[in-house]
């Protein structure tokens, strides 16, 4: 249990009130400020709780005082009062290092530029349905702070952690560490630099002992630079689409996966679809058999996950008309592998905050697959300069209720409309879940 008493914590999102409840369960002191408004249902919960909390600036006499700074993952580490905190040597830290420190449970820790919260969501599944006592939450759900302030205690915590989640570790220490993949993503929050994203998402290991593993992807060009280049004393299995020596799960040639379950499984009998998502349902059978999960279990579990929302998430069909929300496919490598798994000719809707995007490896699939473009943004530039003249239509809009009625309006018997933006939301909508709730609204108008 830590040793502080008085906590100032930056930032009223979900990270930054869990934190507080968490620390004002354990009659720790608290002070939370925002510099922009505190959402309605977070400022209830404070009031409710009594935890002191200041909207629109920050006290910074209070924060200066503090014993430690709990920062949420949406405030960038170069902002002065970051630094300034720094540069006082007041200890500061990420809401999932400050949760770490009041359990002793055992962790799952996944991240990963694509694949981490269905990876995330399936390994609680594995584990749930094999009679283990777990929580799911990090970056999805609900925060590991207040998993551990209102939810009762797990034997396991399986959480999703972003690379901003990965700032400010100090002691954290997963049993099990799951990296799925590097794409570019945020690279503005890491100097344009590939090496920089990378690294943060790799600190998850530093704290590993050889009583822990680390779950990797045999083929990903980042993890076996990062592998080459670095010793940790973690035991290390990879997963793959071929048997290497690196590998425990690969998937032969008959498209069937191994993975230690008795006997091979053919990947159409899992409800995950797509080859992205039998490289997911590796990692997190690897997760649940090293967690003592029975085979039988696994194997079962393999075929009746429900998908997450807003990642490939079927909406069913209208007059002959799919419906896909892939709302959380806020980066170019995470719309390819929806484009990649969709079979019928697609209107697809795009567009939103571009991080720096290069849309060539996206071309052939748009090429081959892709009938029209619906681009939905503030500004919408780039993606008309690169789709025009690949794609019969390309139009654009700044409103999801005229991108789904455009695309239903260009959409034949049997096309699929699919809501993959490979951009951030935040032009347009709160975040990729408002995102997407505002892309099924307007399909149920239909």
């Amino acid at each position: 249990m830590p040793h502080w008493k008085h906590i100032a914590i930056l930032g009223a999102g979900e990270s930054g009130v869990g934190a507080a409840l968490l620390a004002h369960k354990y009659r720790m002191q608290v002070y939370l400020s925002d510099a922009g408004a505190v959402k309605d249902k977070f400022a209830r919960e404070l009031n409710e709780a009594g935890i002191d909390y200041q909207s629109g600036s920050h006290d910074e006499t209070r924060i200066m005082n503090a014993d430690v700074v709990v920062k949420s993952p949406g405030i960038p580490n170069h902002v002065p009062l970051i630094q300034k905190i720094e540069e006082a040597g007041i200890p500061l830290v990420s809401e999932i290092e400050f949760a770490s420190r009041f359990t002793e449970a055992k962790i799952v820790a996944i991240t990963g530029s694509n694949g981490k919260t269905t990876t995330t969501a399936l390994t609680g599944h594995l584990l749930k349905q094999g009679g283990i006592n777990v929580q799911v939450g990090g970056n999805i759900g609900k925060s590991f702070a207040r998993l551990l302030a209102q939810e009762p205690p797990a034997d396991v915590y399986v959480l999703e952690i972003s690379s901003f989640q990965c700032d400010h570790l100090i002691e954290f220490k997963p049993y099990i560490a799951i990296i799925t993949n590097f794409s570019p993503d945020h690279l503005d929050r890491y100097n344009y630099r590939m090496e920089d994203y990378v690294a943060a998402k790799f600190s998850l290991l530093k704290n590993m002992d050889e009583n822990d593993i680390f779950i990797f992807n045999a083929e990903d060009e980042w993890t076996q630079i990062m592998r080459k280049n670095n010793r940790w004393p973690c035991r290390q299995m990879g997963f793959g689409a071929k048997k290497t020596e690196e590998t425990i799960a690969w998937i032969d040639e008959h498209q069937y996966i191994n993975i230690n379950i008795e006997k091979p499984m053919n990947i159409k009998d899992l409800s995950l679809k797509g080859q992205h998502n039998a490289q997911n349902s590796m990692a997190s059978s690897m997760a649940a058999r090293l967690l003592h999960v029975r085979k039988e279990s696994i194997r079962e579990s393999l075929t009746n996950f429900d998908a997450i929302e807003h990642r490939l998430e079927s909406l069913g069909s209208i007059r002959g008309v799919t419906f896909i929300n892939d709302s959380k496919a806020t980066n170019v490598n995470a719309t390819w592998y929806a484009l990649e798994s969709v079979s019928k000719p697609v209107i697809w809707i795009a567009g939103g905050v571009d991080k720096g995007n290069d849309y060539t490896e996206l071309m052939n699939l748009v090429e081959s697959k892709v009938k029209a473009v619906v681009c939905l943004g503030e500004d919408n530039q780039k993606l008309l300069d690169e789709f025009t003249g690949h794609v019969k239509v390309i139009t654009e809009t700044r409103s999801m209720e005229k991108a789904v009625k455009m695309a239903f309006s260009l959409a034949d018997k049997g096309d699929t409309i699919l809501l993959s933006p490979a951009c951030a939301s935040f032009d347009l909508f709160d975040n990729y879940e408002h995102r997407g709730e505002q892309f099924k609204y307007w399909v149920r108008q239909l």
